[in-house]
C-alpha cells in the first residue's frame, strides 16, 4: 500500500520522499555554501510537491559530492552553518529531512554522518557510518552504533549509510533496537545496482522492517551515480521504485503500524524473533543459545577468515596504509 505515492495519506501513514539529487562538483567553500543552499531549496521543492510528506530524505555526499576530499576547509560540524540552514529548512517547510555530511573529526580522518532533524529543527537522529565502502572510502569508522529515534506520525526511524546495507547485521541490530523504518542514504554508481536492490528487499523481509533507499543521481563528469530510489515494505516487495532521473522525489506512504502488526502477530517468517527461539515448536521456548562461531568469535576478539584476503588497506586507491589502530582513536 503507497497511497498512491502518499497522495492520499492515511490516518497511520508516514509520507516519506526520496530526493534522487543531481551529483554535485564540491571542491571549494564557496561551492558547499551553494550546496547548502541547493539542498534547502529541495527541501522546499518536497513540500510543494506533496503537503502530506513527513520526511524527506536526501542521500550520501548530497552536500560534499563523490570526490573523497578529507580538506579541512570543507569538513562540517554540528554546531556549522551547513546543519544550522538544514535545521532552519525543516522549521520553515514544517517537515522532517535526513541529511548526509562529512564531519569534522580532530583526532582523526573525518566522519561520515547522517542526521534526522524533525520539523522544529531539532536533531532527532545522530549517525556516523559504520562501514566505510573500503577500500574507496577514507572515512573513521563510526563509533555511535545504530540509534534509533521516534519520527512523524507514532514512527521509529533508523539510518544506515550505503555499504552498511550490505551487512544484514546493520539492518538487524537497527530492528533489533525498535526501527520500523529504516532508511538508507548511498552515494553508489551503476555497477552496484543489482546488489543495491536486492539488499534492500532482503533488510526489509528478514527484519519485517520497511526500507526507504536513495542514492545520488546524474554524473559530475568523472562519477555516475544511480538514483534508484526505492521503498520496499516489510514482506520484502517493492513498494515504488525510481529510476536514474537526477531531482526527481520519489513519494511512498508507509505504514509503521502494519509492521508492528507483522511482528507481534506473524508466527511463519517472523525471523527476527526467531533467531533467538530456534525450533520452539519442539522445545519450550526454542533453543536460546548462540550457535553463529562468528558472532562468538567477534565477541571474544578472535575474528578469523578461513582463507587469505590480498586486499586490506586504501593503498590501492591511492590512500597511505594507515599506522594507528581503532583502539588508539
Amino acid at each position: 500500500m503507497t497511497g498512491l505515492g502518499g497522495l492520499n495519506k492515511s490516518k497511520h501513514g508516514v509520507g516519506i520522499g526520496l530526493v534522487q539529487l543531481q551529483l554535485p562538483v564540491v571542491d571549494t567553500p564557496a561551492q558547499l555554501a551553494a550546496q547548502a543552499q541547493r539542498i534547502c531549496d529541495l527541501v522546499g521543492k518536497a513540500r510543494r510537491n506533496q503537503s502530506g510528506m513527513d520526511l524527506v530524505v536526501f542521500p550520501e555526499y548530497a552536500l560534499h559530492g563523490l570526490s573523497m576530499s578529507t580538506a579541512p576547509e570543507l569538513m562540517v560540524s554540528l554546531d556549522g552553518p551547513e546543519v544550522a540552514s538544514f535545521k532552519q529548512a525543516c522549521i520553515e517547510h514544517r517537515i522532517w529531512g535526513c541529511f548526509s555530511i562529512m564531519e569534522a573529526n580532530p583526532g582523526g580522518n573525518p566522519y561520515n554522518s547522517g542526521l534526522i532533524i524533525d520539523d522544529q529543527g531539532a536533531v532527532q537522529l545522530y549517525y556516523r557510518k559504520l562501514h566505510p565502502w573500503v577500500p574507496v572510502e577514507p572515512w573513521e569508522p563510526g563509533n555511535l552504533g545504530v540509534p534509533v529515534c521516534d519520527g512523524p506520525n507514532g514512527s521509529k526511524l533508523a539510518l544506515i549509510i550505503c555499504h552498511d546495507g550490505m551487512f544484514p547485521e546493520m539492518a538487524r541490530e537497527a530492528a533489533y533496537k525498535g526501527a520500523e523504518v529504516i532508511l538508507r542514504t548511498a552515494g553508489y554508481t551503476a555497477p552496484i545496482r543489482h546488489a543495491w536492490k536486492i539488499t534492500n528487499q532482503a533488510n526489509a523481509f528478514q527484519n519485517l522492517a520497511v526500507t526507504a533507499n536513495v542514492c545520488m543521481c546524474g554524473s559530475d563528469g568523472t562519477f555516475d551515480s544511480m538514483g534508484e530510489g526505492m521503498v520496499c515494505n516489510f514482506d520484502g516487495t517493492v513498494l515504488v521504485e525510481g529510476g536514474g532521473r537526477p531531482d526527481e522525489i520519489i513519494t511512498c506512504e508507509v505504514r509503521p503500524d502494519l509492521v508492528r502488526e507483522a511482528r507481534t502477530g506473524w508466527g511463519v517468517e517472523n525471523n527476527i524473533y526467531q533467531l533467538y527461539h530456534r525450533g520452539y515448536v519442539a522445545v519450550k521456548g526454542g533453543a536460546q543459545d548462540c550457535p553463529y562461531t562468528y558472532m562468538l568469535d567477534m565477541a571474544a576478539g578472535t575474528y578469523k577468515l578461513p582463507w587469505a584476503v590480498e586486499v586490506t588497506d586504501g593503498t590501492s586507491c591511492g590512500f597511505d596504509a594507515p599506522t594507528r589502530s581503532y583502539k588508539e582513536a
